[in-house]
């Protein structure tokens, strides 16, 4: 591997698409760094690090790759991004005009990226608005994140340019990916959260040095869970393709056979990525945020706020068993959207493939439908799992260090179960993408 890695240097265009890999990825932490006006440090030190906790907060921290928690241009990193794009995904199938864009090739696809692009502004304003309603409210001790919030008298300004603030800095960081998936190498958007991500974890280490032993037991159970991540993201299905053979006329009245070889479809054992686990803990979170606006209410709203509050906790069996249950049902759903947008029976036979044993059309499509079915089970009980793990942590610390607690386990994991999941899956399509450039060039793989 290492020397695949200095193979790569040696290649000038290849090493030119590292450096620039490194440098725009080196170009968005510094950005993130960039505070905003207005913001009061202390108070949001006792948000993310101190023992005051807001799980909608925390669950938007980690989309942002941890730029909430900075509170700077990056703030809201490329989540709005992100959600543009599930939305225009999900609405595809259902819009004529997006199908037949999608299906246009090409320049279609642009087109719907250029609506993505769009969509990305106005919900990258709505979340500014979203977060900063949060961030002015108490943390502890009477201290603000935002003291000066608000669109009436003196606040409006500060407001509006926090929001403006957080809007480009969003943008800009969907330009940095866009120019990272041209220039340099693998998905950009996807680098971007990818570094995101890891620069949270020296913290975690500083964290967990005090406690050696249970720092060694989160190590090794990060190990087991990228080997597990790893083994089924590259699990997949393969269905066999047949094409028939077609006759072309060459000159001189010649007949010639061409076509008719044989070739597999692959189908993933995890298709829908993480995103089931975002549409479950975005659903699970509403309530107990809801509630918490009416927690001091008197009479039964306050009883049932409480309740709700309560319930939905990190720390309660049923949040994490009601997660469980949400990733598998939406792994499932997604699975199916991008699925049918694939549109692969009908792909297969206008192109004259054919599974062998089962009839072009219907029945094709029956077949592949009971195939994803089964391999998505595997998927959705994989992704639940991951889902789950932090809770399953924090019983692990608990018996064995007594007193740690679930939320122990939950807040000090190096690296969230589906933080891993990213950065397993970036690093995997990155790699393979350096494959893909070594090949070409005929030097050694650089996964073997």
């Amino acid at each position: 591997m290492l020397e695949a890695v200095r193979n790569a240097f040696r290649l000038p265009d290849l090493r030119q698409k590292l450096l620039i890999t490194i440098g725009i990825l080196l170009l968005y932490r510094f950005a993130a760094h960039i505070p905003l006006p207005g913001v009061d440090r202390a108070a949001l030190e006792l948000l993310f690090r101190g023992t005051e906790t807001n799980m909608l907060l925390s669950l938007l921290n980690f989309f942002s790759g941890g730029g909430l928690s900075q509170m700077g241009m990056m703030a809201l990193g490329v989540y709005p991004y992100i959600t543009a794009s599930i939305i225009m995904q999900l609405l595809t199938p259902i819009i004529p005009q997006l199908e037949e864009l999608r299906k246009e090739g090409e320049a279609g696809r642009h087109r719907i990226n250029q609506y993505t692009y769009w969509l990305t502004v106005p919900l990258a304003i709505l979340q500014a608005i979203a977060q900063g309603t949060l961030l002015s409210q108490p943390v502890g001790g009477g201290l603000v994140v935002l003291p000066d919030w608000g669109f009436t008298g003196a606040s409006f300004l500060p407001s509006i340019t926090i929001i403006i603030g957080m809007t480009a800095g969003t943008m800009f960081a969907v330009w940095l990916g866009q120019l990272l998936t041209e220039q340099g190498v693998g998905n950009g958007v996807s680098l971007i959260i990818f570094a995101g991500i890891l620069s949270s974890v020296p913290y975690q280490i500083r964290l967990l040095w005090a406690q050696p032993v249970l720092l060694i037991v989160f190590i090794i159970i990060t190990i087991l869970t990228i080997a597990l991540i790893v083994f089924i993201n590259e699990g997949q299905r393969r269905i066999p393709v047949q094409y028939g053979k077609r006759v072309r006329t060459m000159r001189g009245n010649r007949m010639m056979m061409v076509g008719g070889q044989s070739t597999y479809v692959p189908m993933r054992v995890n298709t829908a990525g993480m995103i089931p686990l975002i549409f479950a803990q975005s659903l699970l979170i509403l309530p107990s945020t809801l509630a918490s606006y009416f927690l001091a209410n008197p009479g039964w709203v306050g009883a049932v706020a409480n309740w709700f509050y309560n319930t939905m906790s990190p720390t309660n069996f049923l949040y994490w068993l009601l997660y469980f249950l949400l990733v598998v049902a939406f792994t499932y759903f997604y699975t199916d959207v991008m699925f049918r947008q694939q549109n692969l029976p009908e792909t297969l036979q206008k192109q004259g493939g054919f599974i062998p044993g089962i009839r072009p059309g219907p029945r094709t499509e029956a077949y592949l439908n009971g195939v994803l079915s089964r391999i998505t089970l595997v998927g959705a009980l994989f992704l639940g799992f991951i889902a789950v793990l932090p809770y399953i942590v924090g019983v692990i610390v608990d018996g064995l260090f007594g007193g740690a607690g679930v939320l122990t386990g939950y807040q000090s994991l190096i690296i969230s179960s589906a933080g891993l999941l990213i950065v397993v899956g970036v690093v995997l399509d990155t790699m393979k993408q350096i494959e893909a450039q070594l090949l070409m060039r005929n030097y050694e793989g650089f996964i073997r």
